[in-house]
Order: structure tokens, then C-alpha cells, then sequence
């Protein structure tokens, strides 16, 4: 059996669906605890995790970039494994450690931030990634639903 080409479309609608959860998890990490604790442990700095339109930019680039390469992987794993739930834990993991995992523990390691902030930060995105996988998991399953019928 031959698998469908990727569709650009789908993709994008897919993503785009996805990144509403992703959005909306980095907002509440970084405001609730991510903000509060750098700047604590940097406070004898001024300027640090201030907000800005030029930031909130960069932010929803580098949270659109997340999710695009999350769906992306996902479609991968999709099309070697199925969809299903091994697929779903699988992409997600994978996501989630080489997205963040890879960041904190480098940011850790050269001093940006404590090793203790990972304790929290680390399973949040851990949910977050999981999330996003299990959204798209689910938007896959209903577009080829409709490309069925």
C-alpha cells in the first residue's frame, strides 16, 4: 500500500490548529513561572525577560517553529508506526527532548539558568509536547476520515 504524498495544505491547517495549545502553554510556563524565577536569580541585572513587541515576535516565530517540526515529526512517526497511541508517546518524547530538554540543560550548563528550574519547566514542556502530538494525532485522524468518505 502506498502512502498519500504529504499535503502542504493539511499540514499548515494542522499546525497552525496545534499551535493555539503550544501558544498558549509557553505563555503560561514563561509568565507563571519561567519570568518570575530568572528574574530572581538574576536580579542584580536590569533588563531581564522584559516584554516587548519585538520580543512577543520572536516568541510566536519560535513557537510556530516548535509546533511546525512537532506536527512534522509526528507525520513521520505517523506514517512508519500508525496513528495511535505508541505514535502519540513516541513523537512526543522525541519532540520534547530535542526541543527542550537540549534547551534547558544548555542553558543550565553555561549559567543562564539554575538547575532547580528545570524540576519544573522540564515536565510542563513535557506536557505541552505530549499535548500538541495528541492534537495533532487527532486532527490527522478526522482529515483522513474526511478523505474517505
Amino acid at each position: 500500500m502506498t502512502q498519500p504524498p504529504f499535503n502542504r495544505k493539511q499540514f499548515i491547517r494542522i499546525m497552525l490548529l496545534t499551535s493555539i495549545w503550544v501558544h498558549a502553554s509557553e505563555v503560561f510556563r514563561y509568565f507563571v513561572l519561567v519570568m518570575p524565577r530568572t528574574r530572581q536569580f538574576f536580579e542584580h541585572r536590569m533588563g531581564i525577560a522584559e516584554m516587548n513587541w519585538g520580543i512577543f515576535t520572536i516568541w510566536g516565530v519560535w513557537d510556530t517553529l516548535l509546533t511546525a517540526l512537532m506536527v512534522f515529526l509526528f507525520w513521520l512517526h505517523m506514517h512508519v508506526f500508525g496513528n495511535n497511541f505508541r505514535t502519540v508517546m513516541l513523537s512526543g518524547t522525541l519532540s520534547w527532548l530535542f526541543f527542550f530538554v537540549l534547551f534547558w540543560v544548555g542553558s543550565a550548563n553555561m549559567g543562564t539558568t539554575y538547575w532547580g528550574m528545570l524540576l519544573t519547566t522540564l515536565p510542563l514542556s513535557f506536557v505541552e509536547t505530549l499535548g500538541a502530538t495528541f492534537i495533532a494525532s487527532k486532527l490527522y485522524a478526522n482529515s483522513f476520515k474526511n478523505l474517505i468518505v
